[in-house]
């Protein structure tokens, strides 16, 4: 019988001053087969310290620490290193929280209250590649639009709305697919969205969108 294959781990970086909170998030992540923590933080300035030796796939990250707050810690990240994942995973699902780490970079928010299933699945979420927002975090951002969205992040919108992928984007721009895939995640991060049928529809909802 052939050896079951060894499942990558999700190296995670954990940043929190409260050492329970650590403790706790650290058991359930450890306990699960395709996740690691490799290193803690308590404060921005650990944790930017603990990427440089880790280089942690998602950093889960609180907004309220000494030192250097959540929002400069992402910034910090992402000056930094680029292409950093950064899950915010805080007490607080106020619309400034949530908008100010939207736009600072960060790939999902979710609250400390939130079901250890969700949590898991925001990791796996952001470390694939994806924005995680849940529902009712986007809806503490209805209303609001972080920043008007450009010229042509508005031509991206409305070919999404009809239809087309990331690639016919591209071909009907005239853009390369990698510039579209930066421009919709814009999008998203100015929405407040999840995905790009939640950007539609929330855009058109605002009257941002009208779709012949």
């Amino acid at each position: 019988m052939p050896p079951s294959p060894i499942v990558p781990k999700i190296k995670i970086l954990l940043v929190d001053d409260h050492i329970l909170m650590r403790i706790g998030l650290a058991s359930a992540t450890n306990n699960e087969p395709d996740m690691e923590v490799v290193a803690e933080a308590e404060d921005g300035v650990e944790a930017i310290e603990a990427y440089r030796v880790h280089h942690p796939d998602v950093v889960v990250l609180d907004m309220r620490m000494p030192k250097k707050n959540g929002l400069e810690t992402i910034e910090a990240l992402r000056r930094e290193f680029g292409s950093v994942r950064i899950l915010v995973l805080s007490n607080y699902a106020g619309g400034d929280d949530v908008s100010h780490a939207l736009k600072a970079g960060v790939c999902g928010y979710v609250v400390k209250d939130t079901r250890l299933e969700q949590l898991l699945s925001a990791i796996r979420t952001v470390h694939a590649g994806e924005q995680y927002l849940p529902a009712e975090i986007a809806r503490h951002l209805t209303g609001r639009i972080i920043s008007q969205l450009s010229k042509r992040e508005m031509e991206v919108l409305t070919l999404i709305g009809r239809g087309q992928s990331n690639k016919e984007v591209a071909s009907t721009l005239h853009l390369v697919e990698g510039t579209v895939k930066l421009h919709v995640t814009s999008i998203l991060s100015k929405l407040g969205v999840a995905d790009r049928t939640q950007a539609v529809l929330v855009a058109m909802k605002r009257g941002i969108l009208q779709l012949d």
